[in-house]
């Protein structure tokens, strides 16, 4: 009996390595400064689908941004990456 490899798990959550996510979320950078703030990360949960965007931005932003400064930089994603798994329906591999 052969088993079947999945892109997706069976879970449904869709995934992406760690780097994918990263400029996934950069493409909602408006303001092309590299770092995502809370509007730009309301915009990407809204587009892929989730529902209570503000709320779910919000709270990412909270629980990813450890020097409290109100983005999430380059050193944060790994953060934002754990919130995703947990709350975005995205599985992040590879950190």
């Amino acid at each position: 009996m052969a088993f079947i490899e999945r892109s997706v798990p069976c879970d449904g959550k869709r995934m992406m390595s760690l780097e994918e996510f990263k400029q996934w979320l950069l493409s909602f950078d408006s303001d092309s400064d590299g770092r995502i703030n809370h509007s730009e990360l309301r915009e990407a949960v809204r587009l892929s689908g989730g529902l209570f965007a503000s709320w779910k931005s919000e709270r990412g932003i909270k629980s990813a941004d450890t020097n409290h400064n109100g983005f999430i930089d380059d050193n944060e994603f790994r953060n934002l990456a754990h919130f995703a798994d947990k709350y975005l329906n995205i599985r992040i591999t590879g950190f």
